[in-house]
């Protein structure tokens, strides 16, 4: 049989040095549809902020696959990788979310608001299935129940390539789940180093900048020196525990900022526009 190719982009561009662009979406089938043909290299549909519901995510995941990609490339591989932000913050120590996200077919999990080592130990843990120990890379130890059929089906692989392939990057390096941990409060800045060093399987850190201003008491005020000088520490300890560093909110007006302060995967939301209402209006307007 072939070798099976990457299957996740965003670990693929992390791999070849490049900055995979990503977005949120909310779980909605239309949703589904319009970033499954997107440049994007992955949505990750967010159950944070949304209601988290398992049967409308399952229905996402599958409208992310397109017929025409598939009869094109061959593969049952979504062009564009899914993703899900869960509900649960690291403090409450939740796995079981993680496991049903997992099991319909996700490649990776954001995990908001993680700020200590065992809380970052629990999101590794909760995505990977137990294995010996002594086996090469056996901590975090895993936690994740045993039941792949929907997601190897899902990845177009068998149950046994599944087992191969489903564990967290870059500590195993022929893994296709993307642990994402968010930074968002002060205690996790103050934890980071320790949680780089002592947490292996975590693929990403992305700034929550909306829960850091207000922690630091300047809500959504991006822009204040505490919060920049907050989000330089975070890059600058990710960067030096060669782990990417993502910034949430890039849009064209900071894009050129953003990527030049050396963060090493964005969120670029797309903007709504209204260029049709705009040309009426302006036409419409009686002197």
């Amino acid at each position: 049989m072939a070798e099976i190719p990457r299957l996740n982009n965003m670990i693929r561009a992390l791999e070849e040095g490049r900055v995979p662009v990503a977005t949120f979406s909310p779980p909605t089938v239309d949703s589904a549809v319009a970033f499954s043909t997107a440049a994007y290299d992955a949505v990750i549909f967010e159950s944070e902020h949304n209601p988290f519901d398992m049967y409308v995510l399952r229905d996402c995941l599958q409208y992310m696959l397109n017929r025409r990609q598939i009869v094109e490339g061959g593969t049952i591989v979504p062009a564009v990788t899914p993703m899900v932000r869960v509900p649960v913050n690291g403090a409450d120590m939740s796995q079981w979310i993680a496991k049903q996200v997992l099991d319909i077919g996700a490649y990776g999990i954001v995990f908001p608001r993680v700020s200590t080592v065992e809380q970052a130990y629990n999101a590794v843990s909760a995505c990977r299935y137990p294995r010996p120990k002594g086996a090469p890379n056996d901590e975090p130890e895993g936690q994740r129940g045993d039941n792949p059929v929907h997601a190897a089906r899902y990845w177009g692989i068998t149950q046994q390539e599944y087992y191969q392939k489903a564990d967290v990057w870059p500590l195993n390096p022929q893994g296709e789940v993307l642990v994402i941990i968010q930074c968002e409060q002060v205690q996790g800045i103050d934890n980071l180093p320790r949680i780089l060093e002592e947490v292996k399987g975590i693929g990403g850190v992305l700034i929550g900048e909306g829960d850091l201003s207000q922690n630091l008491g300047v809500p959504r005020q991006y822009d204040h020196p505490v919060v920049v000088e907050a989000m330089t520490a975070i890059r600058r300890i990710c960067a030096e525990h060669n782990v990417a560093c993502g910034h949430p909110h890039v849009s064209a007006r900071n894009a050129e900022k953003v990527l030049g302060e050396g963060y090493r995967f964005v969120l670029a939301a797309p903007e709504r526009t209204f260029a049709g209402l705009e040309a009426c209006r302006k036409l419409a307007v009686t002197e």
